[in-house]
């Protein structure tokens, strides 16, 4: 074969590939309209997202007294009762509940085995806890915790938990925005076939999904955040429509 006829040979090759391989994405696509068109339903599945904000906040904090005598670290547990409600009213905090005295005795061992362990100490705690709705004021108030340090008060702060509560409504509201999602991208396909959304026929609710604000954790099971403020609620529905 003459060489100069070579690259004509193979510009006509790569022209049979690419007409084959058009006429292949012709008949996909064909085959995608066809079985639209013949279907007499659809199966899609919807979305809906919403920023929300915690509308509850619950809040321990724990204090603690030790000492050799048990007498003495009831006193000193009893004063520093005194200073931590003096705090939480003083903040404006009223709805809080104190635990009962949880009480350990410290024990240390002996070189001689067979002797029991002594009583070195007692512990005493009590832990304070705050249900409120006010999530921003009660926030600074964890914040200005500090000065119960400051007073002498052996104060450990705990994480803060924010619950939203409105939950079950919104799952009701995410349900009607998700099925409607779901709609528009059903209507979407079936342009395509040629076919219009005649009525919905089923929708089913997946898992409900609370997590932080820009987070992309998803479980199987669902999740529900209490570590942020800000959070981000999820609804998935699959749902089947009647096309005519």
């Amino acid at each position: 074969m003459n060489i100069s006829n070579r690259p004509q040979l193979f510009g006509l090759i790569a022209g049979l590939f690419l007409a084959a391989g058009l006429v292949f994405s012709s008949f996909v696509v064909t085959r995608a309209w066809m079985a639209i068109s013949q279907s007499q339903t659809i199966s899609v599945t919807g979305s809906a997202r919403k920023n929300i904000r915690a509308d509850l906040i619950i809040w321990n904090g724990t204090f603690s007294a030790e000492s050799p005598v048990l007498l003495d670290a009831q006193r000193t547990l009893k004063a520093d009762l005194g200073k931590v409600t003096a705090f939480l009213k003083g903040k404006g905090v009223k709805d809080y509940q104190v635990s009962p005295i949880a009480i350990e005795e410290i024990r240390v061992g002996d070189r001689d085995l067979q002797q029991a362990k002594r009583v070195a100490s007692y512990r005493l705690a009590q832990t304070v806890t705050v249900h409120s709705s006010e999530v921003d004021r009660i926030s600074q108030v964890i914040n200005d915790s500090t000065v119960l340090v400051e007073q002498g008060v052996l104060f450990v702060s705990g994480a803060p938990e924010f619950i939203y509560t409105k939950a079950g409504e919104a799952k009701v509201e995410m349900l009607a925005e998700a099925t409607k999602d779901a709609r528009t991208r059903a209507e979407q396909i079936c342009q395509q076939g040629g076919r219009v959304i005649d009525r919905l026929l089923s929708a089913k609710m997946g898992v409900f999904q609370i997590t932080p604000l820009y987070s992309t954790e998803t479980s199987g099971e669902g999740l529900s955040d209490t570590k942020s403020l800000d959070k981000t609620v999820t609804a998935i529905v699959s749902a089947r429509f009647v096309m005519k």
